[in-house]
């Protein structure tokens, strides 16, 4: 599995690190940022959408870790800021929005990947 992708804000070096080898272990991890990550994305989306900046902030300070874990520090930054933002009150909500839409955008595009190698590890279980 590789450990940079140059074109994607991806860096699975700490996931390959731990997994020390283990199809099982990035199968689970995986399907565990499969099922949390479009619900918590979901669940800020409608804070937002409802202007409940304080729980939107606190909804996004529980996506950094996983995004940390997948090495989408990019996108983890975006979700920092949306975080930092909301929690101050939503001052800017079209900054937010906008920034909360690019990280979207960016999980979207590693989730494809991630979904990607997810196989490759199943197959070669």
């Amino acid at each position: 599995m590789p450990d940079i992708s140059p074109d994607q804000d991806l860096d699975l070096s700490l996931l390959n690190e731990i997994a020390d080898g283990s199809d099982e272990f990035i199968i689970e991890s995986i399907d565990m940022f499969l099922q949390q990550t479009p619900e918590l994305l979901k669940v800020i989306g409608d804070y937002m959408a409802q202007k409940e900046w304080l729980n939107a902030g606190l909804s996004a300070h529980k996506l950094k870790s996983t995004l940390g874990f997948f090495g989408m520090f990019a996108t983890q930054s975006l979700i920092q800021q949306v975080e930092l933002a909301s929690k101050a009150g939503g001052e800017n909500p079209y900054e937010i929005v906008t920034k909360f839409n690019q990280a979207k955008s960016n999980i979207a595009v590693n989730t494809i990947t991630l979904v990607k190698l997810k196989a490759e590890a199943e197959s070669r279980l």
